[in-house]
C-alpha cells in the first residue's frame, strides 16, 4: 500500500482542482508521476480528511466520468450532490460530461 507521504502529495494535488471541475484518479496520478497508482489515489480518497481537511475528494472521479459507487462522505447520491452545486453538468447516462468539466491543467 502507498504510504502516507504518498496520501499527502495526491491531497495537494486534489486540493488545486478548482470548483466545478473534475480531474480522474488517473490524472492525478500522472500529475504525480506514478501514472500506475491510480487505484492509491482512490486509496488516498477513502483515507482522506475530505472538505474539513480542504481535500474536494467529491472532484475525483473515474476516467470515464463515472463517480465512486456509494462515495464514502455520506453515501450514494451525495458526490454528485455536491458536484451539481458547483455546477458541474452530468450526461444523462449519470456521468460528468468530461469535456466540458474535466480540469485541464
Amino acid at each position: 500500500m502507498a504510504d502516507q507521504g504518498f496520501f499527502e502529495r495526491v491531497y495537494d494535488v486534489v486540493r488545486q482542482i478548482p470548483a466545478g471541475r473534475v480531474a480522474s484518479y488517473g490524472q492525478v496520478a500522472r500529475m504525480l508521476g506514478e501514472p500506475r497508482k491510480a487505484r492509491f489515489v482512490g486509496f488516498a480518497m477513502h483515507a482522506s480528511p475530505g472538505m474539513a481537511g480542504g481535500v474536494p475528494c467529491h472532484r475525483v472521479v473515474f476516467a470515464d466520468g463515472r463517480l465512486a459507487p456509494g462515495f464514502a462522505f455520506g453515501g450514494p447520491g451525495e458526490q454528485r450532490r455536491m458536484l451539481e452545486a458547483e455546477g458541474v453538468g452530468f450526461l444523462p447516462d449519470g456521468r460528468v460530461d468530461l469535456e466540458r468539466y474535466g480540469w485541464e491543467v
